[in-house]
């Protein structure tokens, strides 16, 4: 019988996202490995807030 995969360990970034460069924004942290898990309304109608997640590298 084989052990089990370890889990994957995450790290999580929440950051503001405004609406007029949103696909900029989100291009930047896909290329350093952040995925988007979700968009929800920002503190005024121009800003949304971004909830990402990555692998944890461990050193």
């Amino acid at each position: 019988m084989r052990d089990a995969p370890a889990p994957i360990k995450w790290e999580y970034f929440v950051a503001p996202v405004l609406s007029h460069v949103a696909q900029q924004i989100l291009n930047n942290f896909g290329s350093e490995g952040w995925e988007l898990v979700q968009l929800a309304p920002g503190p005024n109608p121009d800003t949304l807030v971004g909830y990402f997640k990555r692998p944890l590298q461990e050193a």
